[in-house]
C-alpha cells in the first residue's frame, strides 16, 4: 500500500454525523417521531450547503482576477452547473420532508422556538455571494436579516456583504467581452437595425391584412409601437439608465449588450462557454426561485396562516421572498428583445473566423 489504511467508517466520521441527532422532543420528555425526519432533512440541507459554497468560492476566485484565463472556463461552468444539480437533488427533498403531516409536525414545532431556517448562515452566505443585495432584500422583523445570526455569523456575513458577488464578476466579466464591436462589424448598430426592420415589416402585414377591423389594426400597430420603444431603451443610454432607475435591469448596459451577442451568436465556437455560464446562471437563479416557492407552499401546507416560529409572517413572508429575492433576473428579460434567427444580422467572414477553431498546420505534415 502506499498511503496508510484508512476505515470507511473511520474516513466519513460516522460517529460524529450519526450522533448529531438529538431529539429535542424526547430531552423534554414528549418524544416525537417525526422530528428525526426533520432534523435529518435540514442537516442534508446543510451539508448540500456546503458543498455548493465550496464549488462557489471556486468560481469567485476564478472571476476575481483582471482577467479570466480561458483554460479555466470549462471548470468554472463545470462547477456552476454541478451545483444546478445539487439545487435540483435539494428541491426533491422537501417531497420526502412532506411525508410528515402537519399533525407530525405540531407533536414538535412548539420545542423548536426561537429557531428557524432564516438563520441557516450557509444559505444567507449562498446568496450573498451569488448577488443578493441588502436592499433587494426583504425586511424581516424591522431588522437587517444577519441581526437574526449568531453574533460570529454576524461578523462573517458582513465581511462577505464587502466582497464582490458572483453578479458583479460576472457583470465585469461581460464588459470585457470582444466582438460587440470591430472594424466592420458594430453589433449594436446592426442588430438595431434589424430589429427595426422586422418591426416594420409586421407593420405592413398588418396594414395589408383586409381581415382586420380599424380597431384590430390599430391595437396591433400600437403593440408593434410598444414592443420597439422596449427595444429603443436598450439602444439608448439615457433610456437604459431609466429602466435600471426602476429597478428593470441590475447590469450596466454594457455587459447586457455582451449577453444578447453571446445568446444570439452562441454556435460560434468562442462563444460556446460563454453561453454555457449564462445558461447555468439562469439555471441556478431557477432552481432557487422553485427552493422558495416549493418551501412556501410547505409552509402553508403546515402551518396555514401561524406565525413562523422565526417570527416571521410564515408562508406569507417566503412567497413574497421568492418574487423578490432573484438575482439574475436580467438574463431572464434578456429574451424580450431576442428576434427570429432568421433574422439575425450575418456575421462579417473574418469576424466568424476569429470567432473559431483555426489550427496551422505545417503543410508537408
Amino acid at each position: 500500500m502506499k498511503y496508510p489504511p484508512v476505515q470507511y467508517h473511520d474516513y466519513l466520521q460516522m460517529d460524529k454525523i450519526l450522533g448529531s441527532q438529538t431529539l429535542r422532543s424526547e430531552e423534554l420528555g414528549k418524544k416525537a417521531h417525526d422530528e428525526m425526519l426533520f432534523i435529518i432533512v435540514h442537516q442534508t440541507y446543510e451539508l448540500w450547503f456546503k458543498q455548493m459554497l465550496f464549488e462557489l468560492d471556486s468560481v469567485l476566485e476564478f472571476f476575481s482576477q483582471k482577467t479570466v484565463d480561458e483554460s479555466l472556463m470549462g471548470t468554472a461552468v463545470s462547477r456552476l452547473e454541478r451545483i444546478v444539480e445539487i439545487q435540483k437533488f435539494i428541491n426533491g427533498q422537501i417531497d420526502v420532508l412532506e411525508t410528515m403531516t402537519p399533525l407530525d409536525f405540531l407533536e414538535f414545532r412548539d420545542f423548536l422556538y426561537p429557531a428557524s431556517g432564516f438563520q441557516s448562515f450557509q444559505w444567507r452566505c449562498l446568496e450573498t455571494k451569488l448577488g443578493l443585495k441588502m436592499d433587494q432584500r426583504l425586511s424581516y422583523n424591522q431588522q437587517p436579516f444577519y441581526k437574526h445570526l449568531k453574533p460570529e455569523q454576524q461578523k462573517q456575513i458582513t465581511e462577505v456583504l464587502q466582497q464582490p458577488s458572483l453578479f458583479d464578476l460576472i457583470e465585469k466579466w461581460l464588459e470585457r467581452t470582444p466582438f460587440v464591436q470591430a472594424e466592420d462589424f458594430v453589433f449594436w448598430k446592426d442588430y438595431q437595425r434589424a430589429v427595426e426592420n422586422l418591426l416594420e415589416s409586421d407593420k405592413q402585414v398588418v396594414n395589408n391584412n383586409t381581415r382586420l377591423s380599424p380597431e384590430e389594426k390599430k391595437r396591433n400597430l400600437d403593440q408593434i409601437d410598444a414592443s420597439l420603444a422596449t427595444f429603443h431603451a436598450l439602444f439608448s443610454e439615457e433610456k437604459y439608465l431609466g429602466l435600471q432607475e426602476q429597478g428593470y435591469f441590475r447590469m450596466s448596459a454594457k455587459a447586457l449588450h455582451a449577453a444578447l451577442l453571446i445568446q444570439l451568436y452562441r454556435e460560434q465556437p468562442v462563444l460556446q462557454m460563454p453561453f454555457r455560464m449564462i445558461s447555468a446562471l439562469i439555471d441556478l437563479d431557477e432552481n432557487m426561485t422553485q427552493w422558495r416557492y416549493r418551501h412556501s407552499l410547505m409552509v402553508h401546507r403546515m402551518l396555514g396562516r401561524k406565525i413562523g416560529t422565526g417570527g416571521s409572517s410564515g408562508h406569507e413572508y417566503l412567497k413574497a421572498a421568492t418574487d423578490q429575492h432573484k438575482i439574475f433576473t436580467d438574463f431572464f428579460n434578456l429574451t424580450t428583445f431576442f428576434i427570429p434567427r432568421s433574422q439575425i444580422p450575418a456575421l462579417p467572414n473574418q469576424l466568424k473566423q476569429r470567432m473559431g477553431y483555426h489550427y496551422l498546420m505545417d503543410p508537408k505534415t
